[in-house]
């Protein structure tokens, strides 16, 4: 079993969704985060409302899968990010689950 953790802005809420579907994935949680990125290298205390800092609203995926469905989210979402024409993606990790209840 894996957790994935996937991000992404709160257009693409419905996208992810239709995704996992897709991919097999009958539960899923989400919720609202904060995503910031910085313009330059690092994120400076003093420059932190800078203009140089990007908020954007985001959400977190949260999905425990089984193994073989992992392959099936990457190729749905890098098929996803592909068609892309603007910055903005979705991004995924995925962790080793060694124990569950």
């Amino acid at each position: 079993m894996k957790l994935l953790l996937i991000t992404a802005v709160e257009e693409f809420e419905k996208n992810v969704k239709e995704i996992l579907v897709h991919a097999g994935v009958s539960a899923f949680s989400y919720t609202s985060v904060k995503g910031y990125k910085s313009q330059g290298k690092q994120i400076s205390l003093e420059s932190w409302f800078a203009t140089q800092v990007t908020e954007s609203d985001s959400l977190l995926f949260t999905v425990f899968v089984p193994d073989e469905n992992v392959e099936k989210v990457y190729h749905y979402i890098e098929k996803f990010n592909q068609k892309r024409e603007f910055f903005s993606r979705i991004h995924l990790a995925s962790l080793d689950i060694e124990k569950s209840i």
